[in-house]
């Protein structure tokens, strides 16, 4: 059996979701990001990274969420997570990459320069300049929305395992004020009995009781 090693509000929950959306039968494995438990000798033996999440398939041992959610969707073909056309395959190719260089860099930038770095290697104008770049990102993802129910084709893909989860993470940063369309996709994806935790929710899980 697969096995997913993640903690919480991560991109864990990217991966989480290609794997519920394909039905596949998985051990989750908790490492306490918080804790530190991401940096110990043996974790670092599975991703000298210490980043999550991990897919362990046997001998295959994988970390990038997105890497995760392609080669999940190449290695269950008969679920259709990429389309069986190569011209819609490459589009696929292009959104994930597109989500994953212009919208999840500001993002992470966000991230880090509201509260991961250390208070004193924080820098506030790099905040502004990341939701400046992403708005103008997310405008192209806007425009191209018209008329989709989902980015590439007619179906739950890939695609959409990567970048909903970005569209959650830019909403709890109010990104998403003034794009209609993005904002209803992120309510269609995550209406999907198949959608993981909400950001917040799994943030929430992994708060230290007051």
């Amino acid at each position: 059996m697969m096995k997913l090693y993640g903690f919480g509000p991560t991109r864990t929950l990217r991966a989480m979701w290609g794997l519920k959306e394909l039905g596949v039968a998985f051990d989750y494995i908790h490492v306490d990001l918080l804790g530190g438990e991401a940096q110990t000798p043996e974790f670092l033996k599975i991703n000298p990274a210490g980043k999550l999440p991990v897919l362990v398939d046997g001998d295959n041992v994988l970390p990038e969420s997105a890497a995760i959610i392609l080669y999940l969707a190449e290695k269950f073909p008969e679920k259709r997570l990429l389309p069986d056309d190569i011209d819609e395959r490459a589009q696929a190719y292009r959104w994930i990459l597109f989500a994953m260089t212009e919208l999840e860099q500001p993002l992470w930038r966000i991230a880090k320069h509201s509260f991961l770095y250390p208070e004193d290697q924080r820098l506030p104008q790099d905040i502004v300049l990341a939701r400046e770049e992403f708005r103008l990102m997310a405008a192209v993802l806007e425009a191209h929305m018209e008329g989709r129910e989902f980015i590439v084709g007619d179906r739950m893909g890939a695609t959409d395992c990567v970048t909903a989860y970005l569209m959650d993470w830019a909403n709890e940063e109010g990104l998403l004020d003034g794009f209609p369309r993005l904002s209803a996709y992120l309510q269609r994806m995550y209406a999907r009995p198949t959608a993981p935790q909400r950001i917040a929710e799994a943030f929430a899980s992994v708060q230290p009781a007051a």
